[in-house]
Parts: structure tokens; sequence; C-alpha cells
């Protein structure tokens, strides 16, 4: 949600317990991710007041890092299918410019 511009840069976030029940997620699972956004300089706590996305959060990273995923798991489908690179490169051209 920060990567996609939902939640910005200063914006509080839910609670923990708040954020699992919307998920449909154990707590503890929310818990971690939170920790892991906090080790990585994305959030922070402040004390007696919330949790936070950081001013600073380096959401360009964030960004780039989960189009580099969903490239590597596009082609992994896609050599599967074993379709050609130039037919894959079309079908992906092709859904850019629907949506």
């Amino acid at each position: 949600m920060i990567a996609r511009g939902e939640i910005a840069p200063g914006d509080k976030l839910p609670s923990a317990r708040e954020l699992a029940a919307g998920l449909g997620v154990n707590p503890n699972t929310v818990v971690h991710a939170f920790a892991e956004l906090e080790r990585t300089d994305v959030i922070e706590t402040k004390r007696g007041l919330g949790t936070y996305v950081r001013d600073d959060a380096p959401v360009a990273d964030m960004r780039r890092e989960m189009l580099r995923a969903a490239a590597a798991a596009f082609a992994a489908e896609a050599r599967a299918l074993g379709v050609s690179a130039p037919e894959a490169l079309g079908a992906l051209k092709e859904a850019l410019n629907a949506g």
C-alpha cells in the first residue's frame, strides 16, 4: 500500500490488530511485517502515538523491487508456457495498454 501510494509518507498506520482484522490474517503476522518495515526504515513507531510511515521512506526503491519481482514471476510463467520472448513482451504490452 505504501509503494502504491495508498499510504503516504507521514501517514499513521492502523494498529497491528486492526490491520490483521482487515486483512484476515493473524496479528502476529502483521507484527512481524511491521518489525521488518521498521528494520528497513520504512516505518517508525512513536511511543504512545502509533506507527507512521517515515517521511524519508524508500518508496521508489520499494516500487522498483516490487516491479522486479512481478517481472520475474511473469518471465517464469512465460517460460513455463513455452512462449517466445517477443510473444511474452507483446502480451505484456497489450496488458499495459489495456489498463
